[in-house]
């Protein structure tokens, strides 16, 4: 039990929360909209398990391509790999194991989710690499995120819509906004070892304000997508109780007030996507 408790806390298993919920929203809006003749709740598992797997090979391969990095940096130093509680050959295990689970369960879905499933697995490792010879690391992680509900709507229609990438943007933007938050506790660490960042290329203040304008785009993004939907006061909550977390975050998190990182990256952006997921799918089912 331990060792599986190591892997989970490897990969992080509780920030699967952050893509999950708009892949499930992206799921519902495909559901509704286009009413299929498949079995629900068969394609809702493929779909989790996609994501599930997913998310396993691109925290494992991060981790495994990090772990020189990840022993000198004394945030990070305890890490399950530097610290010895998953080996290097475990690690590579688990990452493939998990990369042909996904490329199994995408193909029995549909033709086009088989044949993309390893460009969708190549984007999500390519990210691990970024850092080491750009700055926009942080965009890069937001698309790795954001192909989830594109990949969840092709589940259900076999192909895209506007809307879908309407709503991959808005993760996308949301996510490298806060990843550009979290890694303002690296900043010192990553410029006196080459890795490049926006907090680490910038001050705090510039590399907050950069964050702010992308949380901004993501909430025009938003109201773009929330124009597909009836609107309703669920919809209208939704989209507020994300408008005002995104704004939280910007106030707890300042240029000479650090010491919130760890609520505005977890908590914060968990509670955000959960509950707009909530309201907007509860939308699409209720009118």
């Amino acid at each position: 039990m331990n060792k599986v408790l190591d892997y989970l806390r490897l990969v992080k298993f509780s920030h699967t929360i952050f893509a999950m919920p708009f892949a499930l929203l992206s799921f519902v809006y495909a559901w509704t909209t286009l009413s299929p003749e498949k079995s629900l709740w068969l394609l809702l598992l493929q779909v989790i398990g996609c994501m599930v797997f997913a998310r396993n090979v691109a925290m494992g391969f991060n981790r495994l391509v990090d772990r020189d990095i990840d022993a000198k940096n004394p945030r990070t130093a305890e890490r399950e790999i530097p610290a010895g509680r998953v080996s290097v050959r475990g690690a590579i295990g688990f990452v493939v194991i998990n990369a042909l689970l996904f490329i199994a369960v995408a193909a029995t879905i549909n033709t086009l989710c088989g044949w993309l499933s390893p460009v969708a697995l190549l984007i999500v490792m390519g990210y691990s690499y970024c850092k080491r010879f750009t700055s926009l690391a942080h965009i890069v992680l937001g698309v790795s995120l954001g192909i989830a509900p594109v990949g969840a709507y092709m589940a259900v229609a076999g192909s895209a819509s506007l809307e879908c990438w309407i709503l991959a943007l808005v993760v996308m933007t949301w996510c490298s906004g806060f990843d550009i938050i979290y890694a303002l506790q690296d900043a010192a660490f990553d410029r006196e070892n080459g890795l490049h960042s926006i907090p680490s290329r910038f001050s705090p203040r510039t590399s907050l304000i950069i964050s702010a304008l992308l949380h901004i785009s993501s909430v025009g993004l938003l109201l773009w997508y929330a124009s597909y939907q009836p609107m309703s006061w669920l919809l209208v909550l939704g989209v507020a109780h994300f408008v005002a977390i995104l704004a939280l975050e910007h106030i707890l998190v300042t240029p000479t007030r650090q010491r919130n990182i760890g609520i505005a990256f977890g908590t914060l952006n968990a509670l955000a996507s959960m509950s707009l997921a909530i309201y907007l799918i509860a939308n699409l089912l209720v009118y």
